[in-house]
């Protein structure tokens, strides 16, 4: 096939234009153009030229040598194979015992399904609950403030990442394939066709679930176990291989040879019993700070200019950097177009907050976490160990939590109010006009932000959101809402790993966000198809052919 890169289309133009275009830059008649596909699509909106959409295509041609050949130094073209199958060997040996998957996340669901489609027939084990049930809790909690810890936007079936946007994209280098193809098994189990080429695929919340469920079912048809409302609550190496306790039980309830710790980046208590069972780990660098929102129609404005409201486009998103005090990184993330604010804790006496959009993206409000990074330096005082950030998050969402007002509400302050809070002058309302609603599922109670972080980080805060002001007139304007605090951008964990993936303790795979080796639906899902790609190679195997 040919990849052709830099083929451009004007906003009003149907994607079927392609074709032509295509025949044109290959100088070949339309019957010699077998078939093509959209690789990628993404807006070139360079200031001072119209906006056009600029397309990467995989061409199939009548003899593609000559083609080739007769193209010889034409830019923007390139030869290439089709990705390799993810899957071709199926295992001939059998383990003694079916390999157990812990955690149903994207790390999770997809090392499962590469298991049970190598005939391995995995046992999932998912403290939450089916997504079906899970969807129930969650907006009971955020209705009536009834929080279960073990179902709600952190715990359940498909992970943290259900109770997001959907999010796809990663900074990720995919060299084999590998993202390609959970894109493409994605749009297999209903999510919409064009996360396989937008530059900033995404789902939705509300096409998500069903997306996690059908993916469910099939691990089921091949023979796969998931246990729901099953938490891992010890392990133990044995003669007789891992023993998996779960529940609090005091006798093994599964022995294995293989164990793939896919718990996500909340969970807290897996992390602790892990330390005691003598697994190794360390704190890790992660971020914190707060949702900040505005009218999605203003960042239209900005970001799209006289194209705002062109049909073509979606909801504009945004992504800012900057720094704060010290060097230190600020920068949005998780950005929400046409999304709300979202209650996210998992424990009980503590407040967290996300970012969540439905597919269509059609809130009133964007929002966006603004997070400031920190180090295990900043957070050595709060513990000892490698568990100390966990303790940092928690003193964060306490605070929240009790500023408040400890009923369930979230603490918010007007950008421009918490700039003077810092001492720092927020700049003159020339762009954004009016106040933001506040979108935060459980309400808010308007209270002083600085209270939350220490104080260079919410200096660093500050000057972050004058930085964007310079790039995105009225983002740290009066009219914005911040609402805190962010807490769970990451795992504050990481469990370490060899090159095989594994941790000093053989058959044991830590994976994913909760183990620190990935950040997003897509990272997470890639390093759990690596991880049993991993376990696959070290047994015997035969061609499979799938």
């Amino acid at each position: 096939m040919i990849r052709i890169t830099q083929l451009k289309l004007s906003l009003d133009e149907p994607v079927e234009a392609l074709s032509e275009e295509i025949c044109r830059k290959l100088r070949i008649r339309p019957r010699s153009l077998i078939r093509w596909e959209v690789v990628r699509r993404s807006l070139d909106a360079r200031r001072g030229r119209s906006f056009m959409f600029s397309y990467t295509v995989d061409a199939w041609v009548a003899d593609e040598e000559a083609c080739m050949k007769k193209l010889a130094g034409v830019k923007d073209l390139e030869r290439r194979k089709e990705d390799p199958p993810i899957l071709s060997e199926r295992t001939r040996r059998q383990p003694r015992k079916p390999p157990i998957v812990v955690g149903f996340g994207p790390a999770g669901m997809f090392c499962a399904l590469l298991l049970a489609r190598a005939g391995l027939c995995p046992i999932v084990l998912e403290r939450g609950r089916p997504v079906e049930e899970r969807v129930q809790d969650v907006e009971r909690f955020w209705r009536e403030g009834v929080l279960d810890p073990d179902s709600n936007v952190q715990f359940g079936e498909g992970g943290a990442g259900t109770f997001s946007d959907g999010k796809l994209n990663t900074l990720v280098k995919d060299r084999d394939g590998i993202g390609r193809f959970i894109l493409r098994e994605f749009v297999r189990f209903g999510a919409p066709a064009e996360i396989l080429y937008d530059a900033k695929p995404h789902i939705g919340t509300d096409r998500l679930r069903s997306v996690v469920r059908a993916l469910r079912q099939e691990i089921l048809r091949l023979g796969g176990q998931i246990h729901f409302s099953t938490c891992l609550s010890g392990i133990e190496q044995s003669p007789e291989g891992w023993k998996i306790f779960c529940n609090g039980e005091s006798t093994s309830s599964f022995v294995t040879d293989a164990v793939f710790l896919a718990i996500g980046h909340s969970a807290r208590d897996t992390f602790a019993m892990l330390e005691k069972a003598g697994v190794a780990m360390e704190p890790k660098p992660f971020a914190v700070g707060f949702r900040i929102e505005h009218p999605q129609q203003w960042v239209d404005q900005v970001q799209y200019r006289e194209y705002a409201g062109h049909p073509a486009l979606g909801p504009a998103p945004y992504k800012v950097t900057g720094k704060g005090m010290n060097g230190r990184g600020v920068y949005s993330f998780c950005m929400c177009p046409g999304g709300l604010v979202v209650a996210a804790a998992s424990e009980e006496g503590r407040l967290v907050t996300n970012g969540m959009s439905n597919y269509l993206r059609d809130e009133a409000n964007a929002n966006a976490a603004i997070l400031v990074g920190v180090t295990p330096k900043d957070y050595e005082g709060y513990a000892k160990g490698p568990l100390s950030g966990v303790a940092f998050q928690r003193d964060l969402e306490r605070r929240a939590y009790e500023l408040g007002g400890g009923r369930g509400c979230a603490p918010a302050e007007d950008t421009a109010d918490f700039l003077k809070g810092l001492g720092l002058t927020p700049p003159e309302t020339h762009f954004l006009t009016g106040s933001v609603r506040a979108s935060y599922t459980m309400g808010v109670h308007e209270a002083d932000l600085t209270k939350i972080l220490p104080e260079e980080l919410g200096q660093s805060i500050g000057l972050g959101l004058l930085s964007f002001q310079r790039s995105m007139g009225g983002f740290a304007e009066k009219g914005g809402v911040l609402t805190g605090v962010e807490s769970r951008s990451s795992s504050p964990v990481r469990i370490l790993r060899d090159e095989s993936m594994q941790s000093g303790l053989p058959g044991l795979y830590p994976l994913g966000e909760g183990a620190g080796y990935a950040g997003g639906i897509m990272s997470a899902a890639m390093d759990g198809l690596k991880a049993a790609r991993m376990y696959l190679a070290s047994l015997e195997v035969e061609p499979c052919g799938v």
